[in-house]
């Protein structure tokens, strides 16, 4: 699907300081990403701490996207989770006309074996109406969805069209990129290793940075795709202590703190989660003080 690579970017769900949905703020990161040249969007995954938000509150998200994006890009809808069945439910029943495909995880908690993974896609490719992404997050879900369940998956059934591979591991990766079908996307996600798995073979990324530096994240997956790997790793190392810090206690905690240092958004998130300390704050504070040109 031509429509997926590039650079994908994962949205937050901004909040109020009251913990409220910051739909003025979630305007302002669409069109932020938007105009910054990322090719898509996705909507309720981990990072827009889907979780924690009320189905009410899921909604208003997800028809806020569609409406501020006026179908000027792509949008993928995150559908998954540990129970099969009330996944496939939903499959059969929502609304999927806005959406050019679904990013669906490998359940978590319940480990299961990877004959169960194969099992679990198979009911959701057959109730989904529209493209699948698998998703694979080890550090998430507790379980390694291999690349021999990935492969069997995606020859098994046309739309099962890409796998976002979040497992941290370059191997595994070249391994998808090397045995998957012909049409089959790897799609990183990673933000450290992304360069590296398109200059290998990959499609690109699904992004937590990508919509905090859209422009400069976009473009250097774009010239990883034209195998112009000197100009993209210079991008690579602009962004590389950033990115570790975001992560650093937790996403989207410290993207969140990049959006309120640039005046989009508050930094709030919900419990579980906290706000970055003082002093990782302070460290993000200052890389966007400097990055501005």
């Amino acid at each position: 699907m031509q429509s997926l690579i590039g650079t994908g970017v994962a949205l937050v769900t901004p909040f109020k300081k009251d913990f409220s949905v910051d739909i003025e703020a979630l305007q302002r990161i669409v069109n932020f990403s938007i105009d910054g040249g990322v090719e898509y969007l996705v909507v309720m995954g981990t990072t827009a701490e889907n979780a924690t938000l009320t189905q009410e509150e899921k909604e208003l998200v997800i028809n806020t996207v569609i409406d501020v994006n006026k179908g000027r890009l792509p949008l993928v809808l995150g559908v998954g989770g540990n129970n099969t069945m009330q996944i496939v439910e939903e499959l059969k029943t929502r609304d999927f006309s806005a959406f050019e495909a679904i990013l669906s995880v490998s359940p978590y908690y319940n480990k299961p074996t990877q004959e169960g993974i194969y099992q679990h896609f198979k009911a959701i490719a057959e109730a989904s109406p529209v493209p699948v992404i698998l998703y694979n997050v080890p550090g998430r879900t507790a379980s390694n969805m291999l690349p021999s369940t990935v492969i069997r998956l995606a020859n098994d059934f046309k739309n099962v069209v890409a796998i976002k591979e979040a497992a941290g591991d370059m191997a595994q990766a070249l391994r998808l990129i090397k045995d998957a079908p012909k049409d089959f996307l790897v799609i990183s996600g990673d933000d450290m290793i992304a360069l590296p798995i398109v200059l290998a073979g990959g499609a690109g990324v699904i992004s937590v940075i990508g919509q905090g530096y859209p422009k400069e994240f976009s473009e250097m997956i774009r010239l990883g795709l034209n195998k112009k790997a000197t100009e993209a790793f210079k991008t690579q190392y602009f962004l590389s202590d950033c990115i570790d810090m975001i992560f650093e206690q937790g996403n989207p905690a410290g993207i969140k703190q990049i959006f309120q240092a640039m005046n989009i958004a508050e930094n709030t998130v919900r419990l579980p989660l906290v706000s970055v300390d003082e002093s990782l704050a302070g460290r993000l504070n200052d890389f966007v003080k400097n990055s501005i040109k």
